[in-house]
């Protein structure tokens, strides 16, 4: 390791440091420690839930499991983005058809689709902000300190897409927003977005062809190549789970693909081991009574154990 090699070599000359005087032992021991570790922005001990469909309205059951989970944010998409005739347009905007419960606050996430970044689009980020801030403001929502961003960018549109993360930013700045983005695993050997924070999404992991090999939602076999990235990835991150049921016809035959609650809770364990700061903010996708109903309690109480 990198600080291992610059210990040995402070262990090596420290004599010559003795002799020679030139700063005090400890405060260049504190020099070869600042830049050996990376340093972590500290996460809160947090859950929270996505919340991803086109109408919001609560059931009891959902009502039942924000309280007694003790969750008290929503990651809730408002709207995705898609290209229409060439140009970047909303689509799929959230309704709002029932009360924000007591003691909740929503977190306005918007979807971007990739081919959306594949060019500059003057004035997006102007926009896209405006209309989370009309919605806000049409629907009485109060509270909102926070937006986020998500899109399944790649090489090709990381430099654009990062530079309308700027854009963003500052325009969310200007209304007292944070700005948090959605980061996936491939991501990880990119540099980091200009954000706040990310959240991991630890899902959609694996090849949909390959069904048959392995659970395309998620297997541990294929988080695994990508956590030589997480312990040295600079930006604070908080951690996404699936609970989620992804239904898909094959040559007329519906497949049905969900995750054992024991594979959940091993890649849980094995992120937190490389990186423990993803023990500490953790969020469910997505928030649904058929959801909720997959599981166990005490398969929740496990994966929002910190």
């Amino acid at each position: 390791m990198k600080f291992l090699r610059i210990i040995f070599a402070f262990l090596t000359t420290y004599s010559y440091l003795r002799v020679m005087k030139c700063m005090p032992v400890v405060l260049l021991l504190s020099c070869l420690l600042a830049f050996g570790c990376r340093q972590e922005v500290p996460m809160a001990d947090e859950n929270a839930v996505y919340y991803w469909r086109t109408e919001w309205r609560l059931d009891s059951v959902e009502r039942a499991f924000l309280k007694h989970y003790d969750i008290h944010r929503v990651f809730c998409r408002y709207f995705d983005v898609v290209m229409a005739d060439g140009i970047p347009m909303p689509n799929a905007t959230l309704a709002f058809d029932g009360d924000i419960p007591e003691g909740i606050t929503l977190v306005p996430t918007v979807y971007i689709t990739e081919d959306c970044m594949h060019e500059p689009h003057d004035s997006l980020a102007h926009k896209l902000v405006k209309r989370i801030v009309q919605m806000n403001q049409t629907n009485d929502i109060g509270g909102v300190s926070e937006i986020q961003i998500d899109c399944d960018y790649t090489a090709r549109s990381r430099k654009t897409y990062y530079n309308f993360l700027d854009q963003v930013r500052k325009e969310a700045q200007a209304h007292g927003l944070q700005l948090s983005t959605t980061i996936r695993l491939h991501q990880l050997s990119m540099p980091e977005p200009p954000a706040d924070y990310g959240v991991l999404m630890i899902y959609n992991t694996g090849d949909p062809r390959k069904f048959m090999e392995r659970n395309p939602i998620l297997d541990l076999r294929d988080v695994l190549p990508y956590l030589r990235h997480l312990d040295d990835y600079p930006l604070p991150l908080a951690a996404a789970y699936p609970v989620f049921l992804w239904q898909r016809n094959i040559h007329g035959v519906r497949i049905e693909h969900t995750v054992e609650a024991e594979e959940i809770l091993r890649v849980k364990q094995t992120v937190e081991q490389k990186r423990p700061q993803l023990r500490h903010t953790i969020l469910t996708y997505h928030l649904e009574q058929d959801n909720i109903n997959r599981y166990k309690p005490e398969t929740y109480e496990a994966i929002y154990h910190h």
